[in-house]
């Protein structure tokens, strides 16, 4: 009995007609716009317009004024909504970017990007009218060439999509979009070329995409801290570039990128330790120049992290194996030096450091006075207080010049926590110190993966074929196929037939 009880209950409540049963089901969608209106309240550029036509009757506009162009809205939106003969909106609104809105979430995350929310005729349409507030496209800082591409990304990732598509005027440049966020709401734009890039890269790279969890985004290298394999590491997993011909690279490669919104550096994978050490310069320079810079790079590399605890070691364990004519040298540097080289070392090294991060955080005006006086407080005051000896300043400034030739700024900032680790175990066992350390970096190397790929690929695992782009870089006519480690599925470069003269007339 209870159970008809209930039914007769609910059918007497039920609404009896079909329009009050899909209002029961569905709220009035002239209540949406109030909804958004509320939501906007307390924002001072937030504006509400309303608009009377004969054909479309009431219209209401909203929208966030520093975000938009006033001019195209008075033009391509207000004066054809006042004077429209029709009832298509599609035909009477003069805008491009016109499309419809499913919910209020919706409208109201394309209101913050730079939309008009248009309600008439109980729908919701979002009018794309975004301000052209960018800077224009200059060369890059971080990554400069003298010979080469003289541009570079912006924060405006469309922009930045298109100087990439200029350089890949294909259809089989595939892009996907993200929005990422909870509250910042970031595009991000994952580009691969079809019937090229690895399936599984493709199918890794958008799954862990989908699965960033996270209410903001800002920078590129955030979202990076979400998609790398080992959040350990002191080393890079993804290469930042702000440069488009190094994008385009890595595409035509068989790479993936992403370009993230409100940021000019873009996010390659996968790669390996050896990309690290490359530079657009290197496919400029003639071959054997290029390769003598490149082997140079990985000299400063090992050069930066080895030499100053190379330093202590002998100093402090194997003054024996110093030749006698040196050793005078030595010990005449070190005679009135109160503190024993470990420590010397250390602090020469973290006063090097302040300085260099001082450089960086101060107003630039600053920074040539700021070298100035660091260079009389480390290279005169030091000797003359008998806090740090002459061969001591020699070693850290070379190994401050040193770090500088690594292209990759971040693979530079690991190399100064592994040349710490390694001054620790010097002064620890000497020598047998330093190669237990570079054993253990090696080790930690073989083990990383980028993208699920090897860290260490081409050396292991050992791809021969590769080694014509690694540590040497030999003549482009001989680099007829991609990259093997990368499984590309079409992995010639060479294609016959691709020039078609222009069409005359």
């Amino acid at each position: 009995m209870r159970w008809l009880i209930r039914l007769l209950a609910s059918l007497r409540s039920a609404p009896g007609t079909e329009e009050e049963r899909e209002n029961a089901g569905t709220p009035a969608r002239g209540s949406d716009m109030e909804t958004l209106k509320k939501s906007f309240q307390n924002i001072h550029d937030a504006e509400i317009l309303e608009l009377e036509n004969e054909r479309l009757g009431k219209i209401t506009l909203l929208y966030i004024r520093s975000l938009i162009d006033i001019n195209q809205l008075q033009e391509f939106v207000i004066a054809p909504l006042q004077k429209a003969a029709g009832t298509d909106l599609r035909d009477t609104v003069q805008a491009a970017h016109l499309s419809a809105l499913e919910g209020l979430d919706q409208a109201e995350t394309a209101a913050f990007k730079g939309a008009v929310i248009l309600h008439a005729g109980g729908r919701l349409w979002g009018i794309s009218l975004s301000s052209s507030l960018s800077r224009a496209v200059e060369p890059s800082k971080q990554e400069a060439v003298i010979h080469g591409p003289q541009d570079s990304f912006t924060e405006q990732v469309e922009n930045n999509l298109t100087l990439i598509r200029r350089r890949l005027a294909v259809s089989a440049l595939k892009s996907e979009r993200f929005q990422l966020g909870g509250l910042s709401h970031t595009t991000v734009i994952l580009l691969y070329i079809e019937n090229l890039t690895n399936p599984e890269f493709v199918r890794i790279a958008r799954e862990k995409t989908v699965s960033v969890k996270s209410d903001a985004f800002f920078d590129s290298s955030h979202l990076s801290q979400f998609l790398e394999d080992h959040i350990h590491s002191v080393f890079p997993q993804f290469q930042q570039t702000d440069r488009p011909d190094a994008a385009a690279a890595a595409l035509a490669s068989g790479k993936v990128v992403w370009l993230v919104e409100n940021t000019p550096f873009a996010l390659i994978a996968p790669i390996t330790f050896f990309d690290l050490f490359q530079s657009p310069e290197d496919y400029i320079h003639r071959w054997p120049v290029s390769s003598f810079l490149r082997g140079l790079r990985f000299f400063a590399f090992l050069f930066a992290m080895v030499l100053t605890p190379f330093y202590v070691a002998i100093t402090m364990h194997h003054y024996q194996m110093v030749p006698l004519d040196l050793l005078f040298v030595v010990l005449e540097s070190r005679s009135e030096i109160p503190f024993n080289p470990f420590w010397e070392a250390m602090f020469m090294m973290l006063v090097l450091e302040i300085l260099k991060e001082a450089s960086l955080r101060m107003p630039s005006k600053s920074g040539q006075t700021l070298g100035i006086v660091g260079g009389i407080v480390i290279g005169q005051a030091g000797v003359e207080a008998n806090i740090a000896s002459n061969l001591l300043i020699i070693h850290v400034a070379v190994t401050a010049i040193a770090s500088f030739l690594i292209p990759n700024y971040l693979m530079t900032n690991s190399s100064k926590l592994i040349q710490f680790g390694l001054l620790g175990l010097a002064a620890w066992l000497g020598l047998w110190g330093i190669i237990i350390g570079l054993i253990m970096v090696l080790i930690h190397l073989n083990g990383l993966t980028s993208l699920k790929q090897p860290y260490f690929a081409p050396l292991t695992p050992f791809y021969g074929i590769d080694w014509k782009d690694t540590i040497l870089r030999l003549p482009l006519r001989w680099m007829t196929r991609r990259p093997a480690w990368l499984k590309t599925l079409d992995p010639n470069r060479v294609k016959s037939g691709n020039s078609h003269p222009e069409p005359k007339g």
